[in-house]
């Protein structure tokens, strides 16, 4: 029994003592009701890739799929998977129509191949900037808090910054005016350094510009000797950032632990901050199909969130 719910039962128990036991127990469900969760679950639609991608799944049906098949009731889009529509209001209409007819919030879109923010070359700087802009604009139509993006770049470390933060700069002040917020995902590169991604957003300088922490993509470089920056330093660097947090996963033991990631420190990283917004499962693994890898994942967090003192 973990201690939230021992205290509850033992609160209850100590009511009994003194009111009529229907009143105690109505009492103690009322204290069940009432408690919050710890995170919230949403699920990223990466993890239906390989099923989107065969046909076996459409764009417009993530959210029932979301909803009906894993019980998840928050998502979030990847961009590829609806690359032409992003001005295209009618099918948008149609998209937020299925999420809100199963009262599934959509909460941020992944946003990929617009071009590198950060590029060295400033005119090609300046058209992902504006690349981005319409999946800003669907975001919003689509009741987003966010778009996420990359932050791609080439150069010395500090030219990285510069023209990163550059980049994310001009992209953030256009999405404030619409109550939108640009978030970065360690993502490859000296992105994934943690260091250097919150040293970037810092940069920035504007509220609407965050993380969106991976537990898994902090693989500098590969090659021979690969450079791999230390997960859980990177997610508590990237934390006081975060707007949003992907809760990567490949492959489960015989218990149902992540063999890669220590869930429990990860999620006590998480939670150190502050943050009990929605952690969203990204299924990558291979071991198991893509939806008995998304109930392994919910299964984790669910059961993370359960031995979480309220």
């Amino acid at each position: 029994m973990d201690r939230r719910h021992f205290f509850r039962v033992t609160s209850a128990a100590a009511v009994a003592t003194c009111v009529p036991a229907v009143l105690a127990r109505s009492w103690a469900a009322e204290q069940d009701a009432s408690a919050q969760p710890p995170f919230k679950i949403s699920l990223a639609e990466w993890s239906l890739h390989r099923t989107l991608r065969s046909g076996k799944l459409d764009n417009l049906d993530f959210a029932k799929t979301a909803k009906q098949e894993f019980g998840i009731e928050a998502i979030e889009y990847v961009n590829q998977f609806f690359k032409d529509k992003a001005e295209d209001k009618k099918y948008l209409s149609e998209l937020k129509q299925r999420a809100d007819d199963q009262g599934v919030k959509s909460l941020l879109i992944m946003c990929d191949g617009e071009g590198r923010l950060g590029d060295a070359d400033e005119g090609k700087r300046k058209q992902a900037v504006e690349n981005h802009h319409k999946w800003v604009r669907a975001a919003k139509f689509l009741g987003c808090h966010s778009i996420r993006v990359n932050a791609g770049s080439s150069g010395s470390y500090e030219e990285q910054q510069k023209r990163a933060a550059d980049g994310l700069r001009a992209l953030s002040e256009y999405a404030q005016p619409l109550g939108m917020n640009v978030i970065v995902e360690n993502h490859g590169g000296l992105s994934s350094n943690g260091k250097w991604l919150a040293s970037v957003i810092k940069s920035v300088g504007l509220d609407n510009c965050g993380t969106l922490p991976d537990f898994g993509n902090f693989t500098i470089s590969r090659g021979k000797e690969p450079e791999v920056y230390d997960r859980y330093q990177g997610v508590d660097e990237l934390m006081p950032y975060a707007k949003a947090v992907s809760a990567k996963t490949h492959d489960f033991d015989d218990q149902g632990n992540e063999i890669h990631t220590d869930y429990e420190k990860m999620m006590d990283i998480v939670l150190s901050h502050g943050y009990h917004g929605y952690v969203g499962i990204e299924y990558e693994g291979g071991k198991v199909s893509e939806s008995e890898g998304i109930k392994k994942s919910k299964a984790l967090l669910d059961r993370i969130a359960a031995r979480v003192p309220a």
